[in-house]
């Protein structure tokens, strides 16, 4: 999984400290697996696609018009597209992301 062939470029990710590592689906669509390897906040921004996560380690908040959405290890959560969205990370957090369109490109050697 953590192929260097898949791994995303820094000015990709919106959390800082995060290696992440991408798969596209034929449709267009997205999957990335994160590790945050520091507590950090995430930029607020919005998708024109949807967007599904469940994390898999440690925990993400959520911040969707002010309010605090914790996500814990096992629990996912559903962004509609358009919704504007942060969050804050604890660091040794993993997570999973499916995107309905293309979110992250790969490192360029």
């Amino acid at each position: 999984m953590q192929h260097p062939a898949n791994r995303i470029e820094k000015s990709d990710q919106a959390t800082p400290g995060v290696e992440g590592y991408v798969f596209d689906g034929v449709d267009g669509s997205q999957m990335a697996f994160w590790t945050c390897r520091e507590t950090a906040a995430s930029a607020v921004h919005a998708h024109d696609y949807d967007e599904y996560m469940v994390v898999v380690q440690g925990r993400y908040t959520l911040i969707i018009n002010g309010e605090r959405i914790p996500v814990h290890a096992g629990e996912e959560y559903f962004i509609p597209r358009g919704t504007v969205h942060g969050g804050e990370v604890t660091a040794g957090t993993r997570t999973i992301h499916a995107f309905g369109g293309r979110r992250a490109d790969r490192v360029r050697e």
